[in-house]
């Protein structure tokens, strides 16, 4: 039996794979797809000597149906990410190892800034950018790091673009990020509910229900929130492997991204990758309920302060000094 081009199972799901699409192209697409291969395997023709083009097509169905990952039990939260793990392998022979750890007990994630030792030297900054698999092609960053005046203490009035040797006399440096608010504008932003706070207290997105409005990003009084502008663009041997579905997995185009805390690290007992980079000790991370932990004694014992608290966002983000 001879196919013509047109007609052939093989050809018709690269198409549909290769083809950018709406809902409802990518559901026609998929549908003729599946209905060539079907009828091809019922003839007898292997349109693809591995099966990974109709294999590649059946996972993207299904992700395309998956729930939101808060409505996801945790068996289906485990199908997910071994889906995810398998089109990965597929789709850029990349082996990834990607986790749906829930929040851990009795732990709620805090974090303190040292505004006295931070030199402005920007290893968090590269740390971050590595660890959760940031575009570098945008040069997209999590933290921002400002050179700040004596006297002031809002980022906004500071220099967050210096390139210069650092540090530089009179001058001190401060960061921001996602401050996982405990009242976070964003979340009730959100007209899909694609990001919200988990018992942890770290506010995540779920980026395959994110639409790209952006409401996010005009809620957030913190600098905190990043648009994807563009199909991310990581090297392949600068992938972070080990990643967590709502952390440092590779982004959509057109979404909104940000700091998690690096949940794929804190939720395995591990610090954030800034604040193990950081050279100085000016980062400050632990869990706010353990009494005995570092964070608990920076807010008893030193000077503590939190950006526009009039807000009464309530951020879990903590400034302090010497």
């Amino acid at each position: 039996m001879r196919l013509h081009k047109k007609d052939d199972p093989k050809h018709l799901i690269q198409e549909v794979l290769e083809k950018p699409s709406n809902r409802r192209s990518f559901l026609k697409g998929v549908s003729i797809a599946a209905a060539a291969g079907s009828a091809a395997l019922t003839a007898g023709c292997i349109p693809d000597a591995e099966g990974t083009g109709l294999e590649e097509a059946r996972l993207r169905w299904q992700e395309f149906f998956k729930k939101n990952y808060r409505l996801m039990s945790q068996e289906e939260k485990e199908q997910t990410v071994r889906r995810l793990e398998r089109l990965a392998s597929i789709q850029d022979q990349a082996q990834l190892q990607i986790g749906s750890e829930p929040p851990l007990e009795k732990v709620l994630f805090g974090y303190a800034f040292n505004i006295s030792r931070c030199e402005g030297f920007m290893e968090c900054v590269t740390a971050c950018v590595k660890e959760n698999n940031l575009d570098r092609k945008s040069n997209t960053q999590y933290i921002r790091i400002f050179e700040m005046e004596p006297g002031q203490l809002d980022p906004g009035t500071g220099d967050g673009q210096f390139y210069h040797k650092v540090p530089v006399d009179h001058k001190f440096y401060t960061g921001t990020q996602c401050f996982h608010c405990e009242n976070a504008p964003c979340t009730k932003a959100c007209p899909t509910r694609a990001t919200w706070k988990e018992p942890d207290g770290i506010v995540v997105v779920d980026y395959d229900w994110c639409i790209g409005c952006r409401y996010c990003q005009a809620a957030c009084p913190y600098y905190g929130r990043r648009f994807n502008w563009g199909q991310s663009e990581v090297p392949k041997e600068e992938v972070t492997p080990k990643q967590h579905y709502l952390g440092n997995r590779k982004r959509p185009k057109g979404k909104m991204e940000k700091c998690t805390f690096c949940i794929q690290r804190t939720r395995k007992g591990r610090l954030p990758a800034c604040v193990e980079a950081c050279p100085t000790g000016s980062r400050v991370f632990g869990n706010l309920l353990d009494p005995d932990s570092e964070i608990r004694y920076v807010l008893k014992h030193k000077k503590v302060f939190r950006m526009r608290e009039e807000l009464g966002t309530d951020p879990k983000f903590w400034y302090f000094i010497d």
